[in-house]
């Protein structure tokens, strides 16, 4: 879909995006990567279930992240500051800010996720997955971070996952 300008729309129909469930705790529909939208954004749908770990504490250099609240709750640390949203909030996370998330005890959270402007990440999202599967190890997200812009850091602020 175009108009005269050239400029493209970009639709995804659910049916049509691809599901990575491996790990059924933390299930992510990948909807735009920087392919589809010439650069401007890349975006998923994350459906994270009570009790997952969530996304450990890190930054990234070359995008802000944004996170909309679809439904139940999400953790997250910004910084030093933990804060919870809910179904309807929305944050964006400048670039270089170090933050993590997770479902709030309790809850599910479904969310929408983008990166402005897009990093190409849907590869990341497959290696997720496939570390799930035990085709890939922990190890290779770690050497991934400098590929992905997924700079992992500690934080006294965050729980290391048991």
């Amino acid at each position: 879909m175009s108009d005269p300008s050239g400029s493209r729309a970009v639709l995804v129909r659910a049916a049509d995006a691809e599901v990575l469930a491996s790990d059924p705790a933390s299930v992510i529909s990948l909807l735009a990567d920087t392919t589809d939208t010439g650069g401007a954004l890349t975006s998923n749908r994350s459906l994270l279930r009570d009790g997952t770990a969530g996304a450990p504490p890190h930054y990234h250099a070359a995008s802000e992240e944004l996170f909309f609240v679809l439904g139940g709750a999400l953790r997250m640390l910004l910084g030093e500051d933990v804060v919870t949203l809910t179904e309807g909030d929305f944050l964006l996370v400048p670039r270089g800010l170090p933050h993590a998330f997770a479902p709030a005890p309790g809850q599910d959270a479904d969310i929408l996720v983008v990166f402005v402007p897009g990093t190409a990440r849907f590869d990341y999202y497959r290696l997720l997955d496939r570390v799930h599967r035990g085709e890939a190890t922990w190890q290779d997200v770690a050497d991934s971070q400098e590929r992905f812009d997924n700079h992992y850091v500690a934080s006294p602020h965050w729980p290391v996952p048991a």
